[in-house]
């Protein structure tokens, strides 16, 4: 069922939400942030403002707008109360020694009136395209995944002097942001996972060594490496070609228990990097038992300490990273992160941290059980049963409060232009 109504939600939802209240300095922002949550759960097709509005009666468009691009609220002060939030409750606190994982991910964006929009690489659809990118930091601790924060990338052609604009940041640097943010907040993680579009930037991996942590990042296969020989002189080498060089025996068999069982094949190499210090350990992952066999290779390196990296540790800690494509998937499919209609920066970045709170309000509900006590009759393991259990919560409320409301129904059909008979 669509359409909903504030004045119907469960109660889970406005005692929720009453924990952000004293963010927001008018009834009104504290009125429109439950509207807004509230139609990013919903069963609207389209998660922008029209669509939200129109299904939502007593909720009128214009409120939403204007809660969204000119009510004077922090998006920042809102994620910050998100975080505190998880944290206050034993069963969804944030744990010392989880994985940090940094990521971007784009969605196509046509036009070229919204801000930092480009065209770039937009991983969704995997190759280059117009579009906006996010960088974004996660948090996977073994039972929950959880969005820490996000910055918008302004692509360099989105802005008046192109990569001369003071607001122009590559993102590397965003990243190194969001680390430092989650650091001040006493969140340390136990690894930093990156991909090869971080590990190829020999600068953010020193700026992560200078923050005394611990990464494990993919990298380029053109990426050249100081091996030893056996004369005991040092050789620069590509890792595809080292990869080639090395022997069938150096590669172990490795089980990935994914979505589906996958078998890798695994080798690790001691090395140095220009401008690093001392060695690290390079991995070399192939989908085969053989180089010449192989139509998959991916390389990876880690600062973690040579005595505790083993094959096994580096493919299964990496797997962590898919935790981040599912929230996106979930994210922009379920919640409408990539579906807005606004175009400046401080409205997007407002949009994408409702979407996180929206995210966080399954998780939290999903972690403490109080969906499944009330309304579901299996257990809620995953975000899309979950989701769907407070949807029926909301369609139970909706149909009782229509039994007593049929004359407002009726007139918010009409003034949509259709008729409720």
């Amino acid at each position: 069922m669509k359409e909903t109504t504030p004045a119907a939600m469960p109660p889970c939802f406005d005692r929720w939400c009453k924990r952000f209240d004293d963010v927001f300095t008018h009834q009104a922002q504290k009125r429109e942030f439950r509207n807004y949550i509230g139609g990013l759960l919903g069963e609207s097709e389209r998660k922008n403002l029209y669509q939200m509005a129109s299904d939502a009666v007593g909720v009128t468009y214009h409120r939403l707008h204007h809660f969204l691009t000119e009510a004077p609220w922090s998006a920042i002060e809102v994620n910050e109360r998100r975080l505190l939030v998880m944290n206050q409750c034993s069963q969804t606190k944030i744990p010392r020694g989880f994985t940090l994982i940094v990521d971007d991910s784009g969605h196509r964006k046509s036009g070229n009136f919204t801000a930092g929009v480009g065209r770039q690489y937009i991983g969704e659809i995997g190759k280059t395209d117009n579009g906006i990118v996010v960088v974004t930091t996660h948090l996977y601790d073994g039972k929950k995944s959880l969005p820490l924060d996000l910055e918008l990338y302004q692509h360099a052609s989105s802005l008046p002097e192109g990569k001369e604009n003071l607001e122009f940041r590559k993102k590397p640097e965003l990243a190194l942001a969001l680390i430092d943010r989650s650091l001040e907040r006493g969140y340390r993680p136990g690894i930093v996972l990156i991909d090869a579009g971080y590990g190829n930037n020999t600068t953010f991996l020193m700026e992560l060594e200078n923050r005394r942590l611990k990464y494990l990042g993919g990298l380029a296969k053109n990426r050249k490496v100081m091996i030893a020989t056996e004369a005991n002189q040092p050789q620069e080498i590509r890792l595809d070609k080292l990869a080639e060089s090395l022997p069938v025996e150096a590669f172990s068999a490795i089980q990935l228990n994914l979505d589906k069982p996958k078998t890798v094949w695994v080798a690790t190499v001691e090395v140095e990097l220009s401008r690093l210090e001392g060695s690290r350990t390079i991995a070399i992952v192939m989908n085969a038992s053989s180089f010449e066999q192989a139509s998959e290779l991916d390389y990876f390196i880690t600062n973690v300490d040579g005595s505790k990296v083993t094959a096994e540790w580096i493919v299964t800690t990496y797997a962590q990273r898919n935790w981040i494509e599912v929230f996106y998937r979930e994210a922009k499919g379920w919640l409408g992160l990539s579906e807005y209609q606004v175009r400046d920066k401080r409205s997007l970045l407002k949009h994408f941290i409702l979407v996180f709170c929206a995210y966080t309000f399954i998780l939290w509900h999903t972690l403490t059980g109080g969906l499944r006590r009330r309304w579901a009759n299996k257990t809620l393991s995953t975000f899309t049963d979950a989701l769907e259990a407070f949807r029926t919560a909301m369609s139970c409320r909706f149909v009782e409060w229509l039994n007593h409301n049929r004359d407002v129904f009726v007139s918010h059909k009409a003034a949509l232009g259709f008729i409720w008979a």
